[in-house]
């Protein structure tokens, strides 16, 4: 990925979402584009134009956090753009090749795949940054059953929702699900421009799917803490699932995340159906094929 013009259009594009009348800026002139100008916003940040247009050029390297905060301030950014914003900035100043390790683990270390084991009444799963699923105990492979129910390893779930038809049945609000995925990707892609895997992803979801672009070119935000999934398992039906996410701080760049329904609801029911589901899928697939030739 071009570090510099992910920097560029991140701040172009936040910059472009506030109007003069928002920002307390009085607004002289037919606009060719929307939002504020350059000028506009190097005012707010209490920056020179010149040192602005630097900025917003790509050119991170160096910057101090007051000028970031005041820039994060300038443009409106919440707290997960601000991070990125630091994200950016700070591998702006890192060049690739002093980079001695993989981005990631490639999967989890036994004492986690034991945790996740235990955890027999909670869906629960190990992701990356890349969104590639490296662990999951079996309510967590029931649950996400068509992901895992793929030939590439390990299964991704950007990958799932945008290249496999299956997913628009599988997400109750799937426009929903694909903006979530994007935006977590862009988080990545600031936190490791580096990550040769992450790149490799992204430019194949980019070749296969328009509706990836689209999303792409907003450089949207997010990071993985706490919410509900809706969706529409094809064994138990609608589950509506608040989820909690939690990083694995012993393995960097990972995330645990576990699922669970509110009490006495109908996804409360659901989530007992599929634990019932999971064991006979199980039993039956441990049930060697009968030769009756």
């Amino acid at each position: 990925m071009d570090h510099r013009s992910e920097i560029r259009e991140f701040l172009t594009s936040r910059r472009a979402r506030i109007t003069p009348a928002q920002a307390g800026l009085p607004s002289y002139g037919a606009r060719r584009v929307p939002g504020l100008r350059r000028a506009e916003a190097a005012q707010l940040a209490g920056v020179s134009v010149e040192y602005y247009a630097r900025l917003e050029r790509g050119n991170l390297a160096g910057v101090s956090d007051t000028v970031l905060d005041a820039l994060a301030r300038a443009l409106r950014l919440d707290d997960t753009e601000r991070a990125h914003l630091y994200d950016l900035a700070r591998a702006a100043g890192t060049s690739p090749r002093r980079r001695r390790k993989p981005a990631y683990p490639q999967g989890v270390r036994p004492n986690v795949q034991r945790l996740l084991d235990a955890m027999t009444d909670t869906p629960a799963l190990v992701i990356n940054g890349r969104t590639d699923v490296l662990a999951s105990n079996a309510l967590g492979r029931a649950l996400f059953a068509p992901l895992h129910d793929t030939t590439t390893r390990p299964p991704n779930h950007a990958r799932f929702i945008f290249l496999d038809a299956r997913s628009h049945d599988f997400w109750d609000n799937w426009e929903h699900a694909a903006d979530d995925a994007v935006a977590l990707l862009h988080t990545q892609a600031g936190r490791d421009p580096f990550d040769t895997g992450l790149t490799a992803l992204i430019g194949e979801l980019s070749t296969r799917s328009e509706d990836f672009r689209a999303r792409w070119a907003r450089h949207d935000v997010r990071r993985h803490a706490t919410g509900v999934k809706h969706l529409r398992h094809p064994a138990v039906g609608t589950l509506h699932l608040t989820f909690e996410a939690m990083e694995l701080v012993a393995d960097t760049g990972l995330t645990l995340l576990a699922y669970g329904a509110e009490a006495g609801t109908a996804s409360e029911d659901g989530l007992r159906l599929l634990t019932t589901w999971a064991a006979t899928r199980d039993q039956q697939r441990a049930v060697p094929a009968v030769d009756e030739t």
